[in-house]
Parts: C-alpha cells; structure tokens; sequence
C-alpha cells in the first residue's frame, strides 16, 4: 500500500491522500495533532472522507479556489459511526483547536488556517 505510514497513534497518511486516485498527499503536522486529540477524546475512529486535495480535484469536487484542503490544512470527517450530532463534534473540534470548523449534514469539516472561521451548510 502507497503513503502506509503511521502519523500518530490512530492515523495513517495514506487516509489524508487525494481522493482522485494520484496517492498525492499533503498534510500539516497541526492537523494530525489536533486529529490526534480529537480521536483520544472521543474514543472512537474518526472516518476521514476527504483530506488533501490537488487542484484538479479540488475543482471537480466543486471546492473553494482557497480551500484548506489544497495545502493539506483540512480534512472532512464523517459522523456516521459517531454517537454524536455534526453540531456536537464541530464543538469538540472548537474546544481541541481547530480554526476553521464547517458542519454538514453527516459531516464535519475542520482546519488549521490559522484564524477562525465557522459555517453550517443547509
């Protein structure tokens, strides 16, 4: 397996590589450490659905021009397998670190941009 290496306790670069299937991946040492946090708090997998993303791919997922995910400062994380609300883990995302934090209907997404940002997408 491509980028099979272990960033932390729980996580693997290969789940922060772009989804187009390149195995291109960036991801920022912030990201994994408060991702880290998350998880251990939560006690429970945190599903990465999207993590890095190249420009291509960016664009044809419909992505901001600026989107986190271009520097690999962001990942989306599922609430499938969770016991909790988008609404309720987007607020442990806030009390752990993250800077930019957006709540979907069965997903969080969570950065590092280094200010705040927050929407919900209805």
């Amino acid at each position: 397996m491509i980028n099979n290496f272990q960033l932390s306790d729980h996580f693997w670069l290969y789940e922060f590589e772009c989804k187009d299937g390149s195995h291109q991946v960036v991801v920022d040492d912030k990201l994994i450490e408060l991702l880290q946090k998350l998880r251990d708090r939560i006690g429970k997998p945190l599903i990465i659905n999207s993590g890095y993303r190249n420009p291509e791919h960016n664009k044809r997922v419909g992505g901001s021009s600026n989107s986190q995910h271009l520097y690999g400062k962001a990942v989306d994380v599922s609430t499938n397998n969770l016991d909790i609300t988008p609404t309720e883990l987007a607020q442990l995302a806030k009390e752990i670190g993250f800077d930019g934090i957006g709540i979907y209907r069965n997903r969080v997404h969570m950065d590092v941009r280094g200010y705040p940002a927050f929407w919900i997408d209805e």
